[in-house]
């Protein structure tokens, strides 16, 4: 977690207004490009919760967690009786299969009670996880509880798979929504990539209307110097920190980071520890060693993703960095206008699939507007340097070959 979370002001207050509502008639779909700080602004999320009497449950769902409908279910029981298991039940208006509300008289709401219920309940799959969910809030609005948010990170993992007649993301969407129907407080806030929400979309065309979008931006320049110099701020003030950026510096982090969280508090970290070395040996600090943070930068970030990409991709990856637009959005049209010039030139119908390819591997997306972007923040300016770092031996070795 960042020592100071700038520029989130008006996401924050949103969430608190979702927190308001009596009935749930909208849930929140966090979205974002990598380093964006979706995960970051989701942690934050979670006390404002608890202080206004919400329960909490969540984790990062991952695609073990979307092989089957059961799975999802054992993933909702899991991560739900974390939150209920120091809840003891008082006084069940809700009964489940054959269980009685005496058999449930001051028992914890634990996860082996929960799955016990799950077993014994009847129906399909979603109508056990319905079953469990208004049985535990029949227990829990007992004891003060507002509502439950239901958070969860990496959505866009999640998918259905309708070879195997299995629709985990489908038996999620519908379970939510039949349960808030009937006014239980049970909220969906889901995190994950920009291509979480037109999977949803496509998944259930009503999550369109069930869904608050907030896309989280990159930071302005305020907002990156509050993120850089807050936390210097608050040590300086506790006696705590002999480092301090001047304005060129923060400037060059600034332009450097491209206003993404991560980065910013990547470059910050390792400029603090790259200073306060400097100022046990000689005393004072030095230039900024930029160039040297942004290598260290592509090896942890960068360089892993980068693998994922085949030589042929990689060299329609390269041709987008050289676009215009490539930081922003490039169709399939421009990308084979700009091959034209190599060797051995794209296809339409070719870019599309390997479009679709990278896509999946997390690399690009494609928006509402029939337009990609790269998924990975300053990812072109990153292979740009991958190109210049490659073609740079040959021309070193041009003098000594004369």
């Amino acid at each position: 977690m960042p020592p100071f979370l700038a520029g989130r002001d008006n996401e924050t207050k949103q969430f608190l207004t979702l927190l308001d509502q009596t009935t749930i008639l909208s849930n929140l779909v966090l979205t974002g490009l990598r380093g964006v700080g979706k995960t970051v602004l989701l942690e934050t999320f979670k006390p404002l919760a608890v202080q206004k009497k919400w329960l909490w449950v969540g984790t990062d769902f991952s695609e073990s967690a979307s092989v089957s409908e059961d799975t999802l279910a054992q993933r909702l029981l899991a991560d739900l009786s974390v939150s209920t298991s120091g809840i003891k039940i008082k006084r069940p208006t809700k009964e489940v299969g054959f269980f009685t509300q005496a058999a449930f008289q001051e028992k914890a709401i634990t996860h082996n009670l929960l799955v016990e219920l799950y077993r014994m309940a009847p129906g399909l799959i979603a109508d056990k996880i319905k079953g469990i969910l208004e049985f535990v809030w029949s227990c829990v609005s007992e004891c003060g509880v507002q509502g439950v948010v239901f958070a969860y990170d990496e959505t866009q993992t999640m998918s259905d798979h309708a070879d195997k007649e299995q629709y985990p993301l489908s038996v999620l969407l519908d379970v939510f929504q039949s349960i808030q129907k009937k006014g239980i407080p049970f909220m969906l806030t889901l995190a994950g990539l920009p291509t979480l929400f037109p999977k949803l979309v496509a998944t259930r065309t009503f999550s369109e209307r069930m869904f608050n979008i907030m896309t989280l931006p990159k930071l302005n320049m305020e907002d990156s110097r509050k993120a850089i110099t807050v936390p210097i701020a608050n040590a300086k003030a506790k006696g705590k920190c002999p480092i301090a950026f001047d304005e060129r510096s923060i400037s060059l982090i600034h332009s450097t980071s491209g206003g993404y969280p991560y980065f910013i508090q990547f470059i910050c970290r390792e400029l603090f520890d790259i200073f306060l070395q400097q100022i046990a040996v000689a005393g004072k600090t030095s230039s900024v060693p930029m160039k040297e943070i942004v290598q260290k930068l592509d090896k942890n970030f960068f360089s892993g993703r980068w693998a994922k990409a085949t030589d042929r991709q990689r060299e329609l990856l390269s041709i987008v960095a050289t676009l215009d637009n490539g930081d922003e959005e490039f169709t399939v049209q421009e990308i084979v206008v700009a091959s034209k010039q190599m060797a051995s030139p794209f296809g339409s119908s070719h870019v599309s699939q390997m479009l679709l390819a990278l896509s999946e591997a997390g690399l690009v997306y494609k928006n509402r507007h029939g337009k990609y972007a790269f998924a990975v923040p300053l990812l072109g300016q990153f292979i740009l340097r991958e190109e210049a770092e490659r073609t740079m031996p040959l021309l070193s070795k041009k003098p000594s070959s004369l």
